[in-house]
């Protein structure tokens, strides 16, 4: 077990601290990008049938991971701030609520998964040979959910101790596996998008398997179970549900903003919601950086702020913004001057590139906002504040851009005004994130200076 946290090493070098977690956040999400990269070309060479068959299934795993992903984050700051208060009983302890967490949700779903999975994917518009290849795809991945359920919490306690480099390895060999283990099950063995399934629950099941084993086997965390020891803490639980409630629902309110938006894009045309979907994949990839530095300063802020070291909270915030935004003013400009030859990659469609050009030369000039508004969400989140990221996401998605969106569309204006509402409830957003930080700031009486001294 690792005997000491890494409480010290980051008060004395904040950058360092921060950069170390960072990195392998940012490897990670790659990892996990490939993962998902890897299983839908090998579902696509079985056609498109298929593909639109594991289409259906998505957004319904897109709730399991929301759910779990918000409740890791309520865990990953809590135990950063039990730890920053050197109290590794009740870090432990957080540590145990998530397992508890874990149980009750992998039941919960898998028994929805199991009896109501078919009625589900019929909700979601699954019809015919679809819905039976739909239905297939998803009852064997629902054997998986404690796998993925897990796995994740696993991933969010220890971030909450600072651990990040244990999970990126764990996410590399799950990737690897999967990507063995795809055209065998799906091809030689003939399984078909079955094969697909099979594959990614065997990945997850040797992902957790590593972390029980990291975990409890070989204790290479300072986190440690004692399950004897174990005591339930409403305190604890309401700390977790406080940040992870709200967490989840504004995922859940991207994910339905995006299929809002596709419904509006849809009257204008196909293409429209073609270089809508393009443009997104590569958000993802731009936003890494951001959202790695965003992620580490969850934990090294919780630590510091149950610490109240408030002048090394006050650099590193500064210090985490500013070289979030400095990258991403790097990226945009790398996006902004190639957008004609980055978009060819992706569709050769002359339609989709011209509507696809014009909205990632719009859209990125407001990247810089996102990043801050990222980042003054999570560092919120790290002093147990989940709110602002739900009423931030709520008035950005269902108040300014959706109902703009339908605006525009219904008074005849071109599809650039759609792009146009999501500028406006971008810059909004974020300035609304800022006054929530600066709020915080006031209510803790969080002051220091620029100094890492």
């Amino acid at each position: 077990m690792q005997k000491e946290s890494r409480l010290k090493s980051f008060l004395n070098d904040p950058a360092r601290a921060l950069w170390s977690m960072a990195l392998p956040i940012i490897a990670g999400m790659m990892v996990q990008t490939l993962f998902n990269v890897v299983d839908i070309m090998f579902i696509g060479w079985l056609g498109a049938d298929e593909v639109t068959a594991v289409a259906f299934v998505s957004p319904l795993f897109f709730i399991i991971i929301g759910l779990t992903v918000g409740l890791g984050a309520g865990v990953t700051a809590s135990i950063a701030q039990y730890i920053g208060k050197k109290d590794k009983r009740n870090a432990d302890n957080c540590a145990e609520h998530a397992i508890l967490l874990g149980i009750v949700i992998t039941i919960l779903l898998t028994i929805l998964g199991v009896y109501f999975g078919r009625d589900l994917l019929i909700l979601l518009g699954a019809y015919d040979h679809i819905l039976d290849t739909a239905h297939s795809y998803l009852r064997i991945l629902t054997f998986g959910i404690g796998g993925v359920v897990f796995s994740l919490f696993f991933r969010a306690i220890l971030a909450g101790e600072g651990e990040t480099k244990i999970p990126m390895i764990i996410g590399l060999i799950g990737t690897i596996s999967n990507v063995i283990l795809d055209p065998i099950f799906i091809f030689l063995l003939e399984y078909g998008v079955d094969g697909a399934a099979i594959a990614t629950v065997l990945s997850q099941v040797i992902m957790l398997a590593m972390y029980f084993t990291v975990i409890f086997v070989m204790k290479k965390t300072f986190i440690s179970f004692n399950f004897n020891h174990f005591r339930y803490t409403p305190n604890i639980l309401n700390m977790i549900f406080k940040i992870g409630i709200p967490s989840s629902l504004s995922m859940l309110i991207m994910s339905f903003g995006q299929a809002v938006l596709n419904k509006i894009l849809i009257n204008y045309s196909s293409e429209s919601v073609a270089a809508y979907q393009i443009v997104s994949r590569i958000d993802m990839l731009l936003f890494m950086p951001c959202l790695g530095i965003a992620i580490a300063l969850t934990t090294i802020v919780g630590m510091f702020f149950g610490a109240k070291e408030f002048s090394k909270l006050v650099w590193v915030v500064k210090y985490g913004i500013s070289r979030a935004v400095i990258i991403t003013i790097v990226n945009v400009a790398i996006l902004f001057l190639s957008a004609e030859m980055i978009l060819p990659i992706f569709t050769s469609n002359q339609e989709v590139l011209s509507v696809g050009i014009t909205y990632l030369k719009i859209i990125v000039l407001v990247y810089p906002a996102v990043a801050v508004s990222v980042i003054c969400a999570r560092i919120c989140q790290a002093f147990g504040e989940g709110m602002p990221l739900l009423v931030v996401t709520t008035i950005r998605v269902l108040v300014i851009t959706a109902p703009l969106s339908l605006y525009f569309y219904q008074t005849g204006k071109d599809v650039v005004w759609v792009w146009y509402s999501q500028v406006l409830a971008i810059v909004i957003a974020t300035v609304i994130s800022f006054l929530f930080l600066q709020h915080y700031f006031k209510k803790f009486h969080i002051v220091g200076d620029t100094s890492n001294s």
